[in-house]
């Protein structure tokens, strides 16, 4: 897969969606590494403006990412109850809460328009995250020559990617920062690290593995090589790039004592995520009302965190992080590559 792509390096950036850029993209892959853009949470035209400018920063090989999540099914009553639950705190903002929730992204599994942009513009990789696409959209993209790669957490998951046609895996440990990209949230999970996930899968699924959760310098590399993975992936190491789009309150709250302290949370978007621990976190423990449907719940997780950032405070944002998240550096992505190739040759 990486003499495929033309890559020097076996690191890939997550495309962390909202974090992401295409200048953050750009620097990665020209500096001989795999950047990637999650378009999950945007539709087919703000996709094709990140791929073309993405393309105009760089010649080098890239990935687009989608999120493939089975369709939220409303809940009126439950939402009711989750925004009543909230109310308290929006007021503490002086604001009140949506009315009613949407469904704030569209799955890829039933965006004709994204596949359709994703077969004109050809990226040279294309990742899923939740699931799998049909068949019919799986070989559209082998058609137009895109490298396939899904996200599993489990053996099982890897071996429907592998009936699906998908070309590689990426191995994603219960370490890793933003959400779990198990394709039933509500099934029981296994909750399995990064490492004995990447050999299971490197022994038993027939596919290349890519090693994801809690990798932040060369010697996670490394050890993730040596386990069987030909490369890693990793997130949480690039949101301190200055190119990278998080927030002065998300940067600062990583390089805090914050980063000792992550949590898997539904109450931010009502899928299970990995967050730096904060004022979000801590409420959604508290609440009993049951979260509503993924990405319905993060319709009022979004509106929360904006009428608290106009109240001044900063503690309500997604500020998904892995465990690794006390080893980030603050460097350009260029050179944060460039130091992830030096660890992993010394």
């Amino acid at each position: 897969m990486l003499e495929r792509l033309g890559l020097n390096l076996p690191i890939i950036q997550a495309p962390m969606a909202g974090v992401s850029t295409p200048e953050l993209a750009a620097a990665v892959s020209n500096a001989g590494a795999l950047g990637s853009i999650g378009v999950g949470a945007t539709d087919a035209a703000g996709a094709g403006a990140m791929i073309a400018k993405l393309r105009a920063r760089t010649d080098r090989a890239f990935n687009v990412n989608l999120f493939v999540h089975r369709s939220p099914v409303p809940d009126p009553s439950r939402e009711a109850a989750w925004l009543s639950a909230l109310d308290p705190t929006f007021r503490a903002f002086g604001a009140k809460p949506p009315t009613t929730l949407r469904t704030i992204y569209r799955s890829f599994a039933e965006d004709e328009a994204m596949l359709r942009l994703l077969i004109a513009t050809k990226p040279p990789m294309v990742s899923f995250h939740f699931g799998l696409p049909d068949g019919p959209r799986i070989a559209a993209l082998k058609e137009a020559g895109c490298h396939l790669v899904a996200t599993v957490t489990n053996l099982a998951e890897a071996q429907a990617a592998r009936r699906a046609g998908i070309d590689a895996l990426v191995a994603q440990g219960i370490e890793a920062g933003g959400h779990r990209g198990c394709f039933d949230e509500n099934a029981a999970d296994d909750c399995l690290g990064t490492m004995p996930l990447v050999r299971i899968l490197a022994s038993q699924s027939g596919l290349p593995v890519i090693a994801a959760g809690g990798i932040m310098d060369g010697r996670g590399i490394g050890a993730a090589l040596r386990m069987g993975a030909i490369a890693a992936q990793l997130g949480t190491a690039f949101i301190g790039c200055p190119e990278s789009a998080a927030d002065e309150a998300y940067r600062s709250a990583l390089f805090a004592t914050e980063a000792r302290h992550t949590v898997m949370t539904r109450a931010i978007s009502g899928r299970p995520a990995r967050c730096l621990r904060n004022r979000f976190t801590i409420l959604g423990d508290t609440i009993e009302a049951g979260v509503p449907d993924y990405p319905i719940a993060y319709d009022a997780g979004k509106a929360l965190n904006l009428a608290a950032k106009a109240a001044g405070e900063s503690g309500f944002g997604a500020q998904w992080a892995g465990q690794g998240a006390p080893l980030a550096r603050t460097l350009p992505a260029a050179d944060l590559v460039a130091r992830l190739a030096a660890e992993m040759a010394g």
